[in-house]
């Protein structure tokens, strides 16, 4: 039997919840906990169980998917439609090589249409410009992985809003992920920061 505990806190009151999760066979065992506080005597606003088995409501997307050369680099390519949505999108990649590549979503009959790229330089630097054609905005993104650990930095141009994100991966010690954003747009600035811890467990 498999658990997985999760917590995720914020100095923003509406996005701090806890997870707790277990596979008992094909059934699985959720609660979900919002504002938890115990000063001043326990509080457990926002307690919710749920009880999931796998199949008993199943629902297969359709969705395609083929690869493709294009001046002999790979050119993969998806089309398909979400759960409970009837507008059809259409996604597509082309390898350069292992370090380069272009992405391109376009969601049929709308100007929603995003291109990116991305560069991987010296196996632990990644950049990721996007261009969004329907807002006419980019978007930037920086990573670079050092160990066990991965510092993000986005920038949003159409919002203006910055933000920072540390994940630590670890075999034995679970998942730690910390994230702090701001809104550059706004007089107060003042950042939000997220802090989400996952743990694995077996029983």
């Amino acid at each position: 039997m498999n658990a997985s505990l999760r917590g995720r806190h914020s100095n923003c009151k509406s996005t701090a919840a806890d997870y707790a999760a277990v596979n008992a066979g094909d059934v699985k065992l959720r609660a979900s906990m919002t504002d938890a506080r115990i000063v001043n005597g326990p509080s457990l606003n926002g307690l919710t169980f749920a009880i999931k088995k796998p199949g008993f409501y199943r629902y297969i997307p359709q969705k395609l998917m083929n690869t493709f050369r294009f001046a002999k680099n790979p050119l993969k390519l998806s089309y398909g439609r979400k759960r409970g949505d009837k507008r059809t999108v259409v996604d597509g990649t082309l390898v350069f090589d292992s370090g380069s590549q272009v992405s391109a979503s376009y969601m049929v009959g709308t100007r929603n249409c995003k291109l990116k790229y991305s560069y991987l330089h010296g196996g632990v630097t990644t950049l990721e410009p996007c261009y969004d054609l329907g807002k006419n905005v980019w978007d930037f993104a920086i990573s670079r992985r050092l160990y066990d650990n991965v510092f993000k930095a986005t920038y949003q141009t159409w919002s203006k809003n910055l933000a920072l994100e540390w994940l630590r991966n670890h075999v034995f010690n679970g998942t730690f992920k910390m994230s702090a954003s701001v809104n550059l747009a706004e007089e107060s600035k003042d950042p939000k920061f997220i802090a989400e811890t996952t743990w694995e467990l077996e029983m």
